[in-house]
Protein backbone atom coordinates (compact mmCIF):
# COMPACT_ATOMS: atom_id res chain seq x y z
CA UNK A 1 0.00 0.00 0.00
CA UNK A 2 1.43 3.38 -1.01
CA UNK A 3 2.05 5.78 1.83
CA UNK A 4 0.92 9.38 1.93
CA UNK A 5 3.56 12.06 1.68
CA UNK A 6 2.53 14.73 4.19
CA UNK A 7 4.83 17.65 4.93
CA UNK A 8 5.55 18.03 8.66
CA UNK A 9 4.62 21.69 8.17
CA UNK A 10 1.09 20.84 6.98
CA UNK A 11 -1.93 20.82 9.32
CA UNK A 12 -4.31 17.87 9.02
CA UNK A 13 -7.21 18.15 11.45
CA UNK A 14 -8.63 15.05 13.08
CA UNK A 15 -11.64 13.90 11.08
CA UNK A 16 -10.11 14.57 7.65
CA UNK A 17 -10.18 11.45 5.45
CA UNK A 18 -7.20 11.03 3.15
CA UNK A 19 -6.97 8.23 0.60
CA UNK A 20 -3.83 6.43 -0.48
CA UNK A 21 -0.79 8.05 -2.08
CA UNK A 22 -1.92 11.59 -1.22
CA UNK A 23 0.66 14.38 -1.16
CA UNK A 24 0.20 17.48 1.02
CA UNK A 25 2.73 20.32 0.85
CA UNK A 26 3.98 22.64 3.60
CA UNK A 27 1.65 25.18 5.22
CA UNK A 28 -1.46 23.59 3.76
CA UNK A 29 -4.46 23.13 6.07
CA UNK A 30 -7.01 20.33 5.70
CA UNK A 31 -9.85 20.56 8.17
CA UNK A 32 -12.24 17.93 9.54
CA UNK A 33 -15.19 16.68 7.49
CA UNK A 34 -13.15 16.57 4.29
CA UNK A 35 -12.50 13.66 1.94
CA UNK A 36 -9.39 13.55 -0.26
CA UNK A 37 -9.24 10.84 -2.94
CA UNK A 38 -6.35 8.54 -3.80
CA UNK A 39 -3.41 10.04 -5.64
CA UNK A 40 -4.44 13.66 -5.10
CA UNK A 41 -1.66 16.25 -4.85
CA UNK A 42 -2.18 19.28 -2.62
CA UNK A 43 0.65 21.75 -2.99
CA UNK A 44 1.82 24.26 -0.38
CA UNK A 45 -0.40 26.95 1.15
CA UNK A 46 -3.69 25.31 0.17
CA UNK A 47 -6.70 25.51 2.51
CA UNK A 48 -9.44 22.87 2.35
CA UNK A 49 -12.38 23.64 4.61
CA UNK A 50 -15.07 21.32 6.03
CA UNK A 51 -17.50 20.00 3.45
CA UNK A 52 -14.94 19.40 0.69
CA UNK A 53 -15.27 16.13 -1.24
CA UNK A 54 -12.26 15.86 -3.53
CA UNK A 55 -11.88 12.99 -5.99
CA UNK A 56 -8.93 10.90 -7.12
CA UNK A 57 -5.82 12.27 -8.84
CA UNK A 58 -6.85 15.88 -8.37
CA UNK A 59 -4.04 18.46 -8.40
CA UNK A 60 -4.52 21.58 -6.28
CA UNK A 61 -1.93 24.32 -6.65
CA UNK A 62 -0.62 26.86 -4.11
CA UNK A 63 -3.00 29.40 -2.63
CA UNK A 64 -6.23 27.63 -3.56
CA UNK A 65 -9.14 27.71 -1.08
CA UNK A 66 -11.79 25.00 -1.35
CA UNK A 67 -15.18 24.83 0.42
CA UNK A 68 -15.12 28.23 2.06
CA UNK A 69 -18.53 29.51 3.14
CA UNK A 70 -20.57 31.19 0.40
CA UNK A 71 -20.65 34.93 -0.14
CA UNK A 72 -24.44 35.03 -0.08
CA UNK A 73 -26.65 36.85 2.40
CA UNK A 74 -29.26 34.07 2.40
CA UNK A 75 -26.73 31.56 3.75
CA UNK A 76 -27.62 30.75 7.36
CA UNK A 77 -24.93 28.22 8.20
CA UNK A 78 -26.71 25.20 6.74
CA UNK A 79 -24.67 22.06 6.05
CA UNK A 80 -23.53 22.11 2.42
CA UNK A 81 -20.63 20.71 0.42
CA UNK A 82 -18.24 21.09 -2.51
CA UNK A 83 -17.51 18.19 -4.87
CA UNK A 84 -14.42 18.12 -7.09
CA UNK A 85 -14.28 15.35 -9.72
CA UNK A 86 -11.42 12.97 -10.47
CA UNK A 87 -8.48 14.27 -12.47
CA UNK A 88 -9.35 17.95 -12.17
CA UNK A 89 -6.67 20.63 -11.80
CA UNK A 90 -7.29 23.70 -9.64
CA UNK A 91 -4.48 26.15 -10.21
CA UNK A 92 -3.02 28.93 -8.11
CA UNK A 93 -5.42 30.91 -5.91
CA UNK A 94 -8.59 29.26 -7.26
CA UNK A 95 -11.56 29.60 -4.90
CA UNK A 96 -14.54 27.24 -4.83
CA UNK A 97 -17.31 28.07 -2.35
CA UNK A 98 -19.76 25.80 -0.58
CA UNK A 99 -23.39 25.84 -1.61
CA UNK A 100 -26.41 27.37 0.08
CA UNK A 101 -29.74 25.68 0.79
CA UNK A 102 -30.66 26.37 -2.85
CA UNK A 103 -28.69 23.44 -4.29
CA UNK A 104 -26.84 22.10 -1.22
CA UNK A 105 -23.73 21.27 -3.27
CA UNK A 106 -21.28 23.15 -5.50
CA UNK A 107 -19.86 20.83 -8.16
CA UNK A 108 -16.80 20.81 -10.40
CA UNK A 109 -16.69 17.79 -12.70
CA UNK A 110 -14.00 15.37 -13.79
CA UNK A 111 -10.89 16.29 -15.79
CA UNK A 112 -11.49 20.03 -15.65
CA UNK A 113 -8.70 22.58 -16.00
CA UNK A 114 -9.41 25.58 -13.77
CA UNK A 115 -6.60 28.09 -14.23
CA UNK A 116 -5.17 30.61 -11.78
CA UNK A 117 -7.37 33.08 -9.88
CA UNK A 118 -10.71 31.65 -11.05
CA UNK A 119 -13.68 31.89 -8.70
CA UNK A 120 -16.52 29.36 -8.64
CA UNK A 121 -19.31 30.63 -6.41
CA UNK A 122 -21.97 28.88 -4.36
CA UNK A 123 -24.32 26.36 -5.96
CA UNK A 124 -22.53 26.31 -9.33
CA UNK A 125 -22.45 23.11 -11.37
CA UNK A 126 -19.44 22.84 -13.69
CA UNK A 127 -19.52 19.78 -15.94
CA UNK A 128 -16.74 17.41 -16.95
CA UNK A 129 -13.82 18.47 -19.17
CA UNK A 130 -14.47 22.21 -18.81
CA UNK A 131 -11.57 24.62 -19.29
CA UNK A 132 -11.60 27.98 -17.50
CA UNK A 133 -8.70 30.31 -18.29
CA UNK A 134 -7.16 32.69 -15.77
CA UNK A 135 -9.39 34.95 -13.66
CA UNK A 136 -12.81 33.74 -14.79
CA UNK A 137 -15.26 35.05 -12.18
CA UNK A 138 -18.39 32.92 -11.84
CA UNK A 139 -21.31 34.13 -9.74
CA UNK A 140 -23.75 31.86 -7.91
CA UNK A 141 -25.88 29.08 -9.41
CA UNK A 142 -24.20 29.08 -12.81
CA UNK A 143 -24.42 25.86 -14.83
CA UNK A 144 -21.64 24.97 -17.28
CA UNK A 145 -22.21 21.95 -19.50
CA UNK A 146 -19.32 19.58 -20.38
CA UNK A 147 -16.48 20.56 -22.72
CA UNK A 148 -17.12 24.32 -22.58
CA UNK A 149 -14.06 26.59 -22.87
CA UNK A 150 -14.21 29.95 -21.09
CA UNK A 151 -11.60 32.60 -21.88
CA UNK A 152 -9.64 34.50 -19.27
CA UNK A 153 -11.21 37.39 -17.39
CA UNK A 154 -14.77 36.43 -18.32
CA UNK A 155 -17.45 37.68 -15.91
CA UNK A 156 -20.46 35.37 -15.55
CA UNK A 157 -23.76 36.62 -14.12
CA UNK A 158 -25.59 34.46 -11.60
CA UNK A 159 -27.98 31.78 -12.93
CA UNK A 160 -26.36 31.80 -16.38
CA UNK A 161 -26.34 28.52 -18.33
CA UNK A 162 -23.36 27.80 -20.62
CA UNK A 163 -23.79 25.06 -23.22
CA UNK A 164 -21.39 22.27 -24.17
CA UNK A 165 -18.58 22.76 -26.69
CA UNK A 166 -18.87 26.54 -26.75
CA UNK A 167 -15.85 28.85 -26.91
CA UNK A 168 -16.09 32.12 -24.97
CA UNK A 169 -13.68 34.93 -25.81
CA UNK A 170 -11.56 36.26 -22.97
CA UNK A 171 -12.88 39.39 -21.28
CA UNK A 172 -16.49 38.66 -22.18
CA UNK A 173 -19.41 39.62 -19.98
CA UNK A 174 -22.10 36.94 -19.82
CA UNK A 175 -25.58 38.11 -18.84
CA UNK A 176 -27.59 35.69 -20.99
CA UNK A 177 -27.40 31.94 -21.62
CA UNK A 178 -24.75 30.69 -24.07
CA UNK A 179 -26.13 28.07 -26.49
CA UNK A 180 -24.04 24.94 -27.15
CA UNK A 181 -21.47 24.66 -29.94
CA UNK A 182 -21.17 28.43 -30.35
CA UNK A 183 -18.33 30.93 -30.35
CA UNK A 184 -19.17 34.10 -28.44
CA UNK A 185 -17.43 37.32 -27.52
CA UNK A 186 -17.70 40.96 -26.47
CA UNK A 187 -19.43 42.41 -23.44
CA UNK A 188 -22.30 41.76 -23.26
CA UNK A 189 -21.50 38.58 -25.17
CA UNK A 190 -22.93 38.01 -28.65
CA UNK A 191 -23.12 35.06 -31.00
CA UNK A 192 -20.09 35.14 -33.34
CA UNK A 193 -20.60 31.83 -35.16
CA UNK A 194 -19.83 28.19 -34.50
CA UNK A 195 -16.90 26.86 -32.49
CA UNK A 196 -15.93 24.99 -35.65
CA UNK A 197 -12.32 24.31 -34.71
CA UNK A 198 -13.29 23.00 -31.28
CA UNK A 199 -15.97 20.76 -32.76
CA UNK A 200 -13.54 19.20 -35.25
CA UNK A 201 -11.00 18.63 -32.49
CA UNK A 202 -13.66 16.83 -30.44
CA UNK A 203 -14.49 14.48 -33.30
CA UNK A 204 -17.66 16.01 -34.72
CA UNK A 205 -18.22 14.95 -38.32
CA UNK A 206 -18.74 17.47 -41.16
CA UNK A 207 -22.38 16.37 -41.28
CA UNK A 208 -22.87 17.10 -37.58
CA UNK A 209 -21.21 20.50 -37.92
CA UNK A 210 -23.43 21.33 -40.90
CA UNK A 211 -26.56 20.40 -38.91
CA UNK A 212 -25.49 22.67 -36.06
CA UNK A 213 -24.70 25.49 -38.48
CA UNK A 214 -28.08 25.25 -40.16
CA UNK A 215 -29.86 25.25 -36.79
CA UNK A 216 -28.19 28.50 -35.83
CA UNK A 217 -28.94 30.04 -39.23
CA UNK A 218 -32.59 29.65 -38.33
CA UNK A 219 -32.16 30.93 -34.77
CA UNK A 220 -29.98 33.95 -35.58
CA UNK A 221 -30.48 34.80 -39.28
CA UNK A 222 -34.09 33.98 -40.14
CA UNK A 223 -35.64 37.01 -38.44
CA UNK A 224 -37.85 34.74 -36.32
CA UNK A 225 -38.14 35.06 -32.57
CA UNK A 226 -36.77 32.14 -30.59
CA UNK A 227 -40.18 30.50 -30.11
CA UNK A 228 -40.95 30.46 -33.84
CA UNK A 229 -37.36 29.54 -34.70
CA UNK A 230 -37.62 26.49 -32.44
CA UNK A 231 -40.93 25.53 -34.04
CA UNK A 232 -39.29 25.70 -37.46
CA UNK A 233 -36.33 23.59 -36.31
CA UNK A 234 -38.68 20.98 -34.94
CA UNK A 235 -40.84 20.82 -38.06
CA UNK A 236 -38.17 21.11 -40.79
CA UNK A 237 -35.07 19.43 -39.33
CA UNK A 238 -34.85 15.69 -38.62
CA UNK A 239 -34.19 14.70 -35.04
CA UNK A 240 -30.52 14.35 -34.11
CA UNK A 241 -28.58 14.66 -30.84
CA UNK A 242 -27.29 18.08 -31.91
CA UNK A 243 -30.64 19.51 -33.04
CA UNK A 244 -32.42 18.11 -29.98
CA UNK A 245 -29.84 19.53 -27.57
CA UNK A 246 -30.07 22.97 -29.14
CA UNK A 247 -33.88 22.88 -29.01
CA UNK A 248 -33.92 21.74 -25.39
CA UNK A 249 -31.34 24.36 -24.38
CA UNK A 250 -33.11 27.30 -26.03
CA UNK A 251 -36.58 26.31 -24.84
CA UNK A 252 -35.46 25.82 -21.25
CA UNK A 253 -33.59 29.14 -21.04
CA UNK A 254 -35.12 31.31 -18.34
CA UNK A 255 -32.72 34.19 -18.91
CA UNK A 256 -32.91 34.06 -22.71
CA UNK A 257 -30.02 33.30 -25.02
CA UNK A 258 -27.41 35.78 -26.20
CA UNK A 259 -28.19 38.02 -29.17
CA UNK A 260 -26.64 37.70 -32.59
CA UNK A 261 -23.74 39.85 -33.80
CA UNK A 262 -25.74 42.54 -35.56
Amino acid sequence: MAENLISPLAYIEEGAQLGQNVKVGPFSCIYADTVIGDGTVIENNVTIFPGARIGKNVHIFPGACIATTPQDMKFKGEYTTVEIGDGTQLHECVTVHRATASKMVTKVGKNCLIMAYCHIAHDCNVGDNVIMSNSVQMAGEVVVDPFAVIGGGTLIHQFTHIGSYCMIQGGSGLTKDIPPYTMVGRSPAKYMGLNSVGLRRRGFTPEQVLTIQECYRVIYMSGLNTTHACERLESEFPSSPERDYILSFVRSSDRGIIAGNM
